[in-house]
């Protein structure tokens, strides 16, 4: 990647803690919840995929964002495990604006993807009549293909502006990632410009689709009026685990963008969540919570164990 402005080859990761035995700790406690992010929501996948009874638009969606969250845990997490384990905190330029786009990428898609799973919900609980004509395979199909168009749209701005920075100075990173909100700081220019750009491409975006989602649940649960039947019952604990999901993406996400030019020691701690953490609660929150999920993976493990049986999967 050539780029004329570009003066220095590597960035150096400072990482979250500089003490050695933190470093071997969080090397040992990221190494499990990566393994466990990469298995758990593989195994969403292929129960959704292998159980006909789950073959709605809901479990569609959710497979996707499983595969979404699978990728936003692997854009820069591995190589934080290794640089634990060798010491080598070094990334290239290329690396780096590598980095910041798979970011934005995933990031941008699960906002979208995130907004059509609680459409999904507004519509099946506040017109359920209408539901089915609406909510249909065509019609998922394309949300899912809308959520990847405008991540690639939004990454694509985040790279255009990183390669427009002219770097002639200090090349260390104060993450265990590149993002635009620490690289930008590193520019040899007037971050205050920088920072408005974060600030109305992501912080607002970010702030904005949260408010939507939100107001959408309120609805929702406004909605059910009878919360002691078994459908409302149902409907509360699936909003209740879609907000979470929410809430533990879309929280890190806008303090972080909101006030870009700030770089607080939370921050480091909060990119973990939406990069680390939230990646596996979908198989906490989907399977623990989820009846459906639960059986569906008893009658998967019975069918591996009698082949026999299997027959063939037709999706909706």
């Amino acid at each position: 990647m050539d780029v004329a402005n570009k003066s220095i080859s590597e960035f150096v990761l400072l990482g979250l803690f500089k003490s050695r035995e933190l470093q071997l700790f969080f090397f040992m406690v990221f190494s499990l919840f990566y393994v466990a992010t990469m298995v758990g929501n593989s195994l969403i996948v292929i129960t959704v995929i292998a159980d006909s009874h789950l073959h709605s638009p809901m479990y569609f969606l959710l497979t996707n964002l499983s595969i979404i969250d699978m990728s936003l845990a692997s854009f820069a997490t591995p190589k934080m495990i290794t640089d634990y384990l060798t010491g080598h905190k070094t990334i290239s330029f290329d690396g780096c604006i590598t980095q910041i786009f798979f970011l934005h990428l995933f990031t941008g898609t699960e906002i979208i993807l995130l907004m059509a799973m609680s459409l999904d919900r507004y519509i099946a609980i506040c017109k359920p009549l209408r539901y089915a004509s609406v909510i249909n395979p065509w019609v998922c199909t394309a949300l899912v293909v809308a959520s990847w168009v405008v991540g690639v749209m939004h990454s694509m701005s985040q790279v255009i502006f990183a390669l427009t920075l002219p770097f002639c100075g200090p090349n260390e990173v104060d993450s265990f990632f590149c993002d635009l909100p620490v690289v930008f700081q590193l520019a040899c220019v007037d971050t205050y410009v920088l920072g408005l750009f974060m600030i109305s491409t992501s912080g607002i975006i970010a702030l904005s689709c949260f408010i939507l989602l939100f107001n959408s649940y309120v609805i929702i649960l406004v909605t059910i009026k009878h919360p002691s039947s078994k459908g409302s019952s149902k409907a509360l604990s699936t909003c209740t685990a879609h907000f979470i999901v929410v809430f533990m993406f879309f929280g890190p996400c806008i303090f972080i963008y909101m006030w870009p030019l700030n770089s607080f020691l939370v921050d480091k701690i909060l990119s973990v969540f939406y990069t680390i953490f939230t990646p596996i609660l979908n198989p906490i929150i989907y399977t623990l919570r989820n009846q459906e999920v639960k059986t569906a993976m008893r009658k998967l493990k019975n069918r591996l164990l009698n082949p026999k049986k299997m027959t063939p999967l037709h999706y909706f």
